[in-house]
């Protein structure tokens, strides 16, 4: 097996086995806030087939899309007289507690709760009809202690939480390396100490893990703290890149308004396509988007290095997707899923050929 494919696995294993933990870590839809960016509506604009959709994603870079499309009103000025309503998340379950009780039409999120999600549901629940981005996870280290991959043995080193992406990613790792690690309780050649991002930091700081495979910014917050990039996890994925954020859909508000769905997915591409073109001004707009979310802007020294580390891209990198759910059974933390029909990419298609760009595959996954 390649040095991809464990990662590949890695990815969906620690998503998918996740979603337990999740479950009962965090009420569905409990941490839901308003964003309070606001674009303005034309008054004799007109509506497209619901006079509002409902959209939801975090506040992190890896969610720039959103950010930015929401704060440059890239969105929407393509609904028209169609209102966003826009609302925050703290955690993928959340978000998909929020898109079955109708809450939210259309979300910004991760591979994990994109497939918990739509296994949980028996296929009924959502559609995955876009990328969004690619990257962000970094395996960050303290210099003093470990110098190279191998010095990780014997080391402590934070994931987010037991059985998230990250997680999973690091102990399939562990194993390619001939390590042993109790997957429950981390103890083993490595300690595996699952921390919440926004602690990881001060252990770090406090000297009580030696490192950690996380997501951005909390990696690039590390290093502001001394620590090194000792890994980069595009690094070992075919063409170095991976899904980290999706964009998913009411299968409902999808056969329902069509029309609005295909909007926004035209304000999605446009919109990640000024981010390319325009990457200090769209860095910017993002970091303004967080300062009003979070009521604090990210500093320099943690902004640029986390920004430059993610790829902004239209196309879902299916095949990523489907490698993971297929490593998640392989290593025994999940039943074999029918993910046959997540992806409806016919709307995105559709937007990206009048944009005279070619079309994006859905890996055989699309709907029947």
């Amino acid at each position: 097996m390649s040095a991809a494919r464990p990662l590949t696995v890695l990815r969906t294993v620690a998503a998918l086995a996740a979603l337990p933990l999740l479950l009962t870590a965090c009420g569905y839809g409990s941490d839901a806030e308003d964003d309070p960016t606001r674009a303005e509506v034309a008054a004799d604009a007109k509506k497209l087939s619901a006079s509002e959709v409902k959209i939801g994603y975090f506040p992190n870079l890896t969610h720039a899309t959103a950010l930015v499309g929401v704060q440059e009103g890239l969105l929407q000025k393509e609904l028209g007289g169609t209102t966003i309503k826009a609302s925050t998340f703290n955690a993928g379950p959340s978000e998909i507690e929020a898109l079955n009780a109708g809450s939210i039409d259309i979300g910004w999120i991760g591979p994990s709760p994109s497939v918990n999600g739509y296994t949980k549901s028996a296929g009924k629940n959502l559609r995955i009809i876009s990328g969004s981005a690619s990257g962000g996870v970094k395996l960050v280290v303290n210099p003093a202690t470990v110098k190279t991959l191998d010095d990780l043995k014997g080391k402590k080193i934070a994931t987010p939480q037991l059985g998230n992406t990250q997680d999973v990613a690091l102990l399939h790792w562990i194993a390619e390396q001939g390590w042993r690690v109790d997957a429950q309780s981390g103890k083993g050649d490595v300690s595996v100490v699952r921390t919440e991002n926004k602690i990881t930091p001060d252990a770090y700081r406090s000297g009580s893990v030696d490192g950690a495979w996380v997501p951005e910014p909390t990696a690039s917050k590390l290093v502001a703290d001394g620590a090194k990039v000792l890994l980069d996890e595009s690094e070992i994925w075919p063409d170095k890149k991976f899904v980290i954020t999706n964009i998913i859909v009411s299968q409902t508000f999808l056969k329902e308004h069509p029309d609005v769905v295909e909007a926004v997915l035209r304000g999605s591409v446009k919109t990640n396509a000024w981010i390319n073109a325009n990457p200090d001004e769209a860095k910017a707009s993002a970091n303004k988007a967080l300062e009003k979310l979070s009521g604090k802007a990210l500093p320099a020294e943690v902004l640029d290095p986390a920004w430059e580390s993610i790829t902004f891209l239209d196309d879902p990198l299916a095949s990523t997707l489907d490698a993971q759910a297929a490593h998640a059974v392989s290593a025994g933390l999940l039943e074999k899923p029918d993910l046959k029909g997540i992806y409806d990419l016919e709307p995105l298609n559709k937007v990206l050929e009048a944009e005279g760009r070619p079309a994006v595959d859905d890996a055989g996954l699309g709907v029947r």
